[in-house]
C-alpha cells in the first residue's frame, strides 16, 4: 500500500517549530513575516526546516507563517510590536538602558530589545540625568499598553562634570547648572571645594559623590569659566554641558607634537603620485582644515579622470594612540557660531593632514575615469600622493562658473558639467534635494553679533557636493556590492543609512503644505521625492520657506551610522558611507582603515565592534549638533538684547502646549510668545492641525501664520527669546467664532462664558 502523502496541516508543528527557531538565535529581534519566511527557507542550519522544505509550495508556506505568527502571538510565545513585526516575549523584569529626561520630570528608557521607549513617570528615575545608562525594573504589562517601570540603579553616569553658576552662602555653596532637557542638576559644594570660585561667576563643577536617597550629588569646582553672559564664558559652559572637553590632554597633545611634518621617501614609493596632476581645492573662505582636493586629467580616449583625494588621517592616527582614542571619544569636530571645536589636535587638523596648497600632502584616494556624460567608466582607491596647486574659496570658483574665466577655468568648468549631470540623475532616480536655510552671524571682535545674513549654496558648493557623494557612494559600493560578489562573503563595513519617512507624519506634512498651495503625493517613495523637491524649488525665497523646509526635514528619518545597509533614501542611493572628512568625523577615518584592509584581501572584520563604534558616533554627531544649536540660540539672544520693546513680523515655526514659537522674519531668529501671555482665552493644543486653539472664540495660531510680535526679553543666561503679541496679521477664528481683532466685550459677551470656565482655565493653568 501507498504511502499516504503528507497535507499541509501536517507541516505545522515542523513549521511552528522552525518559526520559532528563528525567534530563539535572535531573541531581541523583531522581524515581519517576509524576514521570518526569508530565515526559515534559507537557513541551512535549520533542521526543523529542513524536513519540510521540498513538499510545501512558497504560497502555502507564506499563509501558514503569517498565521502561526498571529498564534504565537495570541499564545503569548511572541510580542506584537507596530508594523507588523515579532520578536520572542522578552521575560526579565529588570532591563538597563540609556536616560532621556524631559523637562516635564518624566523619562524614557532607550533599550535596544524594546521596539518602543520604556516610560518612567516623574519621581520614578531616582536621581538618573539625561543620558545616563540605568536598571528599570519593569511593571507588569497587558497587551497594548506601552512599556513603563521605575529606575531602581544608576549603573553608569553619561557626564560626571557640570557647568552652571555658583551660589555661597555663609555655610556652604551650590553649584546650579543649565537644565538642558533633563540634564542639570544642583551640586552641594563645600566651602572649602570651590578653589577660588566666588558667588555670582559662571564654573564647572565635577561630582565626588551622589549617595542612592540624595537629592543632590556633592562636588568640587574644577574649573572657573568666568562672568556669566560673557562669550567666551557661554561658549565654554555650552561645551560643558554637552559633555566635551574644554582642551585635549597633555598626552594626546604631546603626541601630535611629535609628528613629523616632513613625509618620509619610502612612504612616498609606496603610492600612486599625483603630484604633477591638476589638482586644488575648494572650501568656505574662512577654513582651516581642508579634508579634500579634486584631481582632473584628459585621458587620451577623451574621457576625464577625477581624483578624490582625502586627507590620509588613518596614516597618522594609528589605531591604540593616544590620539586615535581620543579622536574616537570625540568622534566628530563641533562647529559653534564663533569658533571650532576640533576632533583632532590643531597640528593634525589645521596642518600635518590638512591639503595645504603648495604642500606635499599624503591622501586616501577615490578614482574614477568619467566619460563626458558623467558615466563612470572604472574605479580606483588606494593611498595616494598630491600637491594642491590652488587653494579656491566657494566665491571664488562661483565667479569661474559664472563669468568662464580665471584660474583653472578649463578644470572649473569641466568638473561643473559633470556635476550638473550627476544632480540630474540623482533627482531623477529619486534623491530629494533640502536646500536648507543656514543662518550666519556676522561677528566683532569680542564675538557679538552685529549682522544676521543667510547663506545660500551656489554651484560651486554642489561642484564639490556632487564628487563627494560619489565618492562615498562608490566606496560603499565596493565594499557592500562588489567585494560580495568577487568572494561570497559579507564584509562588516560602516554605512551611511536613511530610512524612509513614517506615512503618518509625511500625510500630515502634507496637509499642512496643502495650506500653502503645495500638494505632497505620498503613493510611493519616488512620488515623495518629487514632490518634495518640487516643493523646495517653489518656496525658494518665500516667507514660508523656512517653516517648511523646517517641517520637512523633521518628518524625514534621521541618518544613522551602522552596519546594516538599508540604503540612503534621501540621497536615492542603495550604497552610501562618510568617506570624505576624517579630518572632522572618525566614522571616516573607519571607513579609510576598512577600506584598506580589505583591499589587501583582509578577512571580514569584527561586526559587533564596529556597529558599537557606530553608535558611539551617531550618539556624538547628535550632541555636535544640539551643542552648534545652544550656541545659535546663545547668539540670537545676544543679537536681540537690548532691543526690548521693539516690533518685529514673524511667522509662527512651532505650536506647544505652552506657547507658540515665532521665527522673525528678517533674522531668522526664534523666540517663543507664552500661552499665560495670550489672556484674550485659555488656549488648548491641536496637535494634528498644528495649531493652538481658543477655548471660547476659537482662535487659531496656526504653524506658518504671520504675526508681527513685541521683543518682550533676551536672555543670555537661558538662550532665551520671549515675545509678545503686537498685533494678527494671518491669524484665523473658526467659522461662527468671533472676527479677527479683539474688540471690547459687550455686556452680554462678558456673561456668555460657559459655567466653570474661569475655575476651568485656572486648574489647567496650574497643570
Amino acid at each position: 500500500m501507498a504511502k499516504k502523502k503528507p497535507s499541509v496541516t501536517d507541516f505545522r508543528p515542523l513549521i511552528r517549530q522552525a518559526m520559532l527557531t528563528v525567534f530563539k538565535e535572535h531573541p531581541s529581534k523583531w522581524f515581519n513575516y517576509k524576514q521570518v519566511l526569508k530565515k526559515v527557507t534559507q537557513d541551512p542550519f535549520n533542521e526543523s526546516a529542513s524536513l519540510f522544505i521540498d513538499d510545501i509550495s512558497e504560497d502555502e508556506l507564506k499563509v501558514i507563517v503569517m498565521e502561526e505568527l498571529e498564534a504565537m502571538s495570541f499564545s503569548g510565545d511572541l510580542e506584537d510590536g507596530s508594523r507588523g513585526k515579532y520578536r520572542l516575549f522578552p521575560v526579565e523584569n529588570f532591563v538597563t538602558g540609556k536616560i532621556d529626561v524631559t523637562s516635564s520630570g518624566n523619562a524614557y528608557v532607550i533599550n535596544e530589545n524594546f521596539e518602543e521607549d520604556i516610560f518612567i513617570a516623574k519621581g520614578s528615575s531616582l536621581n538618573a540625568l539625561k543620558g545616563d545608562i540605568v536598571k528599570v525594573s519593569l511593571y507588569a504589562k497587558k497587551k497594548g499598553q506601552r512599556n513603563e517601570g521605575e529606575v531602581v540603579e544608576v549603573v553608569e553616569r553619561a557626564r560626571n562634570e557640570f557647568a552652571g553658576v555658583v551660589q555661597v552662602s555663609e555655610r556652604f555653596a551650590f553649584l546650579s547648572s543649565e537644565n538642558y532637557k533633563g540634564g542639570g542638576v544642583d551640586i552641594f559644594i563645600p566651602l572649602s571645594k570651590l578653589n577660588g570660585a566666588v558667588n555670582g561667576q559662571k564654573a564647572v563643577a565635577k561630582i565626588i559623590e551622589w549617595l542612592p536617597d540624595a537629592k543632590n550629588p556633592q562636588g568640587e569646582i574644577v574649573k572657573v569659566l568666568g562672568k556669566p553672559g560673557d562669550n567666551d564664558t557661554e561658549m565654554d559652559a555650552i561645551l560643558v554641558e554637552f559633555g566635551f572637553p574644554l582642551h585635549f590632554p597633555t598626552e594626546v597633545e604631546k603626541e601630535a607634537e611629535e609628528i613629523p611634518f616632513e613625509i618620509p621617501a619610502k612612504e612616498i614609493k609606496k603610492r600612486r603620485d599625483f603630484r604633477k596632476i591638476t589638482t586644488f581645492t575648494i572650501d568656505p573662505a574662512d577654513a582651516k582644515d581642508f579634508d579634500d582636493a579634486l584631481s582632473i586629467q584628459w585621458l587620451p580616449n577623451g574621457n576625464m579622470e577625477i581624483g578624490v583625494h582625502i586627507a590620509d588621517v588613518s596614516y597618522y592616527v594609528r589605531p591604540g594612540s593616544h590620539l586615535d582614542e581620543e579622536g574616537y571619544d570625540r568622534a566628530t569636530s563641533i562647529y559653534l557660531v564663533d569658533r571650532v571645536i576640533p576632533m583632532l589636535p590643531e597640528k593634525l587638523s589645521n596642518n600635518v593632514c590638512s591639503l595645504r596648497p603648495g604642500e606635499d600632502k599624503l591622501t586616501y584616494s577615490a578614482v574614477f575615469e568619467i566619460n563626458d556624460e558623467a558615466q563612470v567608466i572604472s574605479e580606483w582607491f588606494g593611498r595616494t600622493i598630491i600637491h594642491s596647486q590652488k587653494r579656491f574659496t566657494y566665491e571664488e570658483a562661483q565667479a569661474v562658473i559664472e563669468t568662464g574665466k580665471g584660474p583653472l577655468q578649463d578644470e572649473i568648468l569641466a568638473m561643473q558639467a559633470l556635476a550638473v549631470k550627476m544632480r540630474k540623475e540623482r533627482f531623477k532616480n529619486g534623491a530629494i534635494t533640502f536646500e536648507k536655510v543656514e543662518v550666519k552671524f556676522r561677528l566683532d571682535e569680542k564675538g557679538m553679533p552685529i549682522d544676521v545674513y543667510l547663506k545660500e549654496n551656489k554651484d560651486s558648493n554642489k561642484l564639490i557636493e556632487e564628487f563627494m557623494l560619489l565618492a562615498n557612494r562608490k566606496v560603499a559600493e565596493f565594499v557592500g556590492k562588489k567585494l560580495l560578489e568577487k568572494t561570497g562573503k559579507e564584509h562588516p563595513f560602516v554605512y551611511r543609512i536613511h530610512d524612509t519617512p513614517s506615512g503618518e507624519k509625511l500625510d500630515k506634512f502634507a496637509l499642512f503644505a496643502a495650506r500653502f498651495g503645495h500638494k505632497i503625493n505620498t503613493r510611493t517613495d519616488r512620488e515623495v521625492a518629487h514632490s518634495l523637491n518640487k516643493l523646495m524649488k517653489d518656496i525658494k525665497g518665500s516667507r514660508e520657506q523656512n517653516v517648511l523646509e523646517q517641517l520637512a526635514i523633521r518628518t524625514m528619518a534621521k541618518a544613522i551610522y551602522t552596519t546594516d545597509n538599508i540604503g540612503h533614501y534621501g540621497l536615492a542611493f542603495d550604497y552610501y558611507t562618510h568617506f570624505t572628512s576624517p579630518i572632522r568625523r572618525y566614522p571616516d577615518v573607519m571607513v579609510h582603515r576598512l577600506l584598506d584592509y580589505y583591499l589587501k584581501d583582509g578577512k571580514p572584520a569584527d561586526a559587533e565592534q564596529i556597529e558599537e563604534q557606530c553608535k558611539h558616533s551617531t550618539e556624538m554627531e547628535i550632541k555636535a549638533s544640539e551643542a552648534e544649536r545652544a550656541s545659535i540660540k546663545f547668539k540670537q539672544a545676544q543679537y536681540l538684547m537690548g532691543r526690548e520693546g521693539e516690533i518685529f513680523d514673524g511667522m509662527i515655526s512651532g505650536v506647544t502646549e505652552w506657547g507658540i514659537y515665532v521665527e522673525l522674519i528678517d533674522s531668522k531668529c526664534e523666540g517663543l510668545i507664552r500661552v499665560r501671555d495670550l489672556k484674550d482665552d485659555f488656549y488648548e493644543l491641536d496637535e494634528v492641525a498644528y495649531c493652538l486653539v481658543g477655548h471660547r472664540y476659537k482662535k487659531r495660531y496656526q504653524l506658518g501664520d504671520t504675526l508681527r510680535v513685541k521683543l518682550k526679553s533676551a536672555d543670555l543666561l537661558k538662550k532665551q527669546i520671549d515675545f509678545v503679541l503686537e498685533d494678527d496679521i494671518g491669524i484665523r477664528f473658526d467659522k461662527g467664532s468671533r472676527p479677527q481683532g479683539n474688540p471690547k466685550k459687550s455686556n452680554s459677551e462678558k456673561k456668555s462664558k460657559p459655567r466653570g470656565f474661569a475655575k476651568e482655565v485656572k486648574k489647567k493653568k496650574r497643570r
